[in-house]
């Protein structure tokens, strides 16, 4: 992004449906990473990798972990803010709503204010995922802090 945003400026990322294989990524990488000796590892029986325990805990199947839409949320900020938005942004989400294999996924973020400071300007947005018909699954806030040139 080369101009400053402004307040209701929207970005909007392509839909992506959620496939069981990434909810699958989750699992997998979480026990990978608990393990920590550099091979993969597989998870569960949890809510998002195994239907037969989903359906025992009274959901309808599996459903994503919500650090999926979180990801694709702070992916729409890095897309249009550059690494700002990892290495001086924040972002806080809250899952809302369950997201279901096969659900279509959006994200969005709109701007609602732009702050100046000493070193470059504090950028405030509303960001959310909506889920299918437009309802949102997860909702927060970020700021990303845009260096002057």
């Amino acid at each position: 992004m080369t101009a400053l945003p402004a307040p209701g400026d929207r970005f909007s990322a392509a839909p992506r449906a959620m496939t069981r294989e990434r909810m699958r990524w989750y699992v997998d990488a979480q026990a990978t990473a608990v393990a920590n000796d550099g091979k993969p590892r597989f998870g569960g029986p949890t809510i998002h990798d195994d239907d037969a325990y989903a359906i025992s805990q009274g959901l309808p199947g599996i459903i994503a972990d919500g650090m999926v839409s979180t990801n694709w949320i702070l992916s729409l900020l890095v897309d249009s803010f550059g690494q700002a938005a990892v290495h001086r942004g924040r972002l806080k989400t809250k899952y809302i709503r369950p997201v279901y294999e096969n659900d279509a996924l959006q994200s969005h973020a709109e701007v609602t204010s732009v702050e100046p400071g000493e070193t470059g300007h504090r950028v405030v947005l509303k960001v959310w995922c909506d889920g299918p018909d437009a309802t949102p699954v997860t909702v927060g806030e970020a700021e990303v802090v845009l260096r002057d040139a």
